[in-house]
């Protein structure tokens, strides 16, 4: 739909752009944190791993003071659990504390308005050991670290994030990260995980709103649109059946607190339907979020499913994250999309799409938590990074957002992924997303230096104008 004119940027929109904890941070063992899923997962040796990663833990105050100067308005972080508590998973660990204290007492002396993603894949390895998420206990571990933290920071935070994709753990559990055993879980041990992560989620939004806390919760999906491949009517089935596998069913726990009608029927088709305890019902409904968050990349095409042990594929190349389902769809290349270097899908008007159809569910403000271009961005002989391609599929988005504004949707903030360079989980350094340059490679620390990209001065100056340029 076009429009005679387009309506601004809110005034108080959330410019920002996002980091995770374990990503970002470094010091892995440092200061009482403990070992985390992420620490004991297969690393390709080539490949940087995460116990330095970008340094934030000993750089946060130079790289808070550097995206002020960016000009943010927000700033998504996540906490890592294994920094919070000690090893009876109940004692809260000082040092870890204090340490989010100051990124947060940072955040705020510039005037950044901290947005704190509570659990970001990193889940503590001696939980891993007892079965991880799959063991209901964990519910009970998760919800003691998370009254820490809103105790801590409760009065200090106004937007707080549950779960970072949960789809993306239980859909595409290698794209996060192969165990030292190398075993991944069965589907069914999937769902009875996923499962326990709604339960969880559901209680930490009673909690929040039941101790009157200042502020805002919600879910953090990987979210996109799904197009049917051509107009043969059984194409359009398989679309809406993966975008309601990928995307509804998860959200609609979260939102409206039941299972979706398909996804049930999918569950008990396949004998992949969780163990529930009669009061699950009753915690699934009390949860109430106050907005949506969406981490968006791409769009997926899909066609129907031939069933005939052909319809499962690698996305990219990309053997960690396979895509298709026998009997329920199949990938589809999409002629009228980009391509990245790492050859994922472009498709701003997609993000228009996804934001419709988001609102239109479940009428909810949106705030978008990731949305960036991974490139291997290199220092010229100038020491300069000319990242015209990043800066060009930020461009398209902000555009679609804004025509998605204008169409009536309610999006409140824009966190692009990333704030600065943070190890890509399977490609280290070799694939970039941020602002602002960490010299280093996979190898070679350097001296760690941060250094604008051209990136960052465009974003800059669409900060400064709220969008209007």
């Amino acid at each position: 739909m076009q429009y005679k004119s387009k309506k601004n940027f809110p005034k108080n929109f959330l410019w920002g752009a996002s980091i995770s904890a374990y990503q970002a941070e470094g010091a892995s063992s440092k200061d009482g944190k403990l070992a985390s899923i992420i620490d004991k997962y297969q690393h390709p040796e080539e490949v940087a791993n995460f116990e330095v990663a970008s340094d934030f833990y000993h750089h946060y105050k130079e790289d808070i003071k550097l995206l002020a100067e960016l000009g943010l308005k927000s700033f998504r972080f996540s906490i890592a659990w294994t920094r919070i508590v000690k090893e009876d998973l109940l004692t809260p660990n000082q040092k870890g504390i204090d340490f989010y204290h100051n990124v947060i007492n940072e955040c705020i002396k510039y005037k950044i308005e901290p947005i704190v993603t509570m659990y970001h894949f990193d889940l503590p390895y001696s939980l891993d050991k007892k079965g991880g998420w799959k063991n209901r206990e964990t519910i009970t571990f998760f919800l003691e670290y998370v009254k820490i933290i809103f105790k801590e920071y409760g009065n200090k935070v106004n937007y707080w994030l549950t779960i970072n994709e949960q789809n993306t753990m239980i859909l595409h559990p290698g794209a996060i990260g192969i165990p030292e055993s190398g075993y991944l879980p069965t589907k069914k041990e999937l769902y009875q995980m996923n499962h326990h992560l709604l339960l969880a989620q559901a209680q930490v939004f009673k909690l929040y709103q039941d101790l009157k806390l200042p502020g805002k919760i919600g879910p953090a999906v990987n979210l996109t649109a799904m197009y049917q491949g051509t107009a043969h009517p059984e194409d359009a089935i398989a679309a809406h059946n993966w975008e309601t596998l990928r995307g509804w069913s998860f959200l609609d726990v979260a939102v409206r607190g039941k299972y979706n009608y398909l996804f049930e029927t999918y569950l008990h088709d396949r004998d992949w339907y969780p163990e529930c305890l009669p009061e699950d019902e009753l915690i699934l409904k009390a949860a109430k979020p106050d907005f949506i968050a969406i981490n968006y990349y791409s769009t997926a095409t899909i066609t129907a499913s031939k069933n005939d042990g052909t319809d499962v594929s690698a996305r990219a190349g990309d053997q960690q994250i396979m895509v298709g389902e026998e009997g329920v769809y199949r990938a589809y290349d999409n002629p009228y999309v980009d391509k990245t270097p790492y050859g994922w899908v472009v498709d701003p008007v997609g993000l228009r799409l996804t934001l419709r159809k988001l609102y239109d569910r479940y009428q909810l403000p949106i705030l978008i938590t990731e949305n960036g271009y991974g490139s291997p961005d290199e220092l010229d002989e100038e020491g300069r990074i000319n990242d015209i391609e990043r800066i060009d599929y930020l461009k398209r988005h902000i555009e679609a957002i804004q025509d998605a504004i204008t169409d009536g949707v309610d999006v409140f903030g824009y966190q692009p992924w990333s704030a600065i360079d943070v190890v890509s989980t399977h490609q280290g350094f070799n694939k970039r997303y941020g602002f602002i340059y960490i010299d280093r490679t996979d190898q070679d620390l350097k001296e760690l230096k941060r250094i604008k990209k051209e990136s960052f001065y465009w974003y800059q100056d669409v900060i400064k104008h709220n969008g209007v340029n």
